[in-house]
């Protein structure tokens, strides 16, 4: 499977519960420099260290999203930003995805936890791609969640000061309960395919 691994809390934890299934699983971190640091990359290298013991070798796929990111705030409605920022990763980590023959992709979405993970939202999210998506930690409270994280050893490391692209171009009004006929309608005026295959050229 191929996990998108944020730098945060919650994805390193969804990763170590797949993990535990047996499967085996590529990591997936969308970059933003210069408004993201290679420190933020460096926490997502150490953060993947210290998940072999549980997955075994890891290696991370980094995928450069300024110039999506960019398009998506010079030229969509700010409130649809952080959905279409979430679907163009769903796109490209289903593509990544396949290309290793993965069958699914893993996020760390937790319900209601932010704007972008409203049932609503992950619906619009999910649409845009075909292979399924498992949300292992989507029921679990944050408090359950970072117990898992201390005791994998991921916590100290997730909670370093370190911006990743999730937090680049934060709308000020999400829209929490998006129809996904006005998402689509907002993503119109974008390239899609070639902002895709512009990010998987790297």
């Amino acid at each position: 499977m191929a996990a998108l691994l944020s730098g945060g809390i919650d994805s390193p934890v969804a990763m170590h519960m797949m993990a535990k299934r047996g499967v085996h699983i590529i990591p997936i971190h969308f970059f933003s420099f210069p408004y993201t640091s290679e420190m933020a990359k460096e926490k997502v290298l150490t953060l993947s260290g210290i998940l072999t013991k549980y997955c075994g070798n890891l290696k991370v796929e980094f995928v450069p999203f300024t110039h999506i990111q960019e398009e998506i705030r010079d030229k969509c409605p700010e409130g649809f930003m952080t959905i279409i920022m979430r679907r163009f990763m769903m796109r490209i980590a289903e593509r990544i995805a396949v290309y290793h023959g993965c069958s699914a992709l893993v996020t760390g979405e937790n319900l209601g936890q932010v704007a972008s993970q409203t049932q609503e939202a992950m619906a619009a999210t999910e649409q845009c791609i075909e292979i399924p998506v498992f949300r292992p930690v989507i029921a679990l409270d944050k408090q359950e969640i970072i117990e898992r994280a201390r005791a994998i050893g991921t916590f100290e490391t997730s909670i370093l000061p370190y911006e990743d692209c999730c937090t680049v171009f934060t709308p000020r009004r999400p829209k929490i309960k998006p129809r996904l006929e006005d998402v689509l309608k907002a993503e119109s005026a974008l390239d899609v395919e070639a902002l895709i295959t512009e990010a998987l050229s790297f």
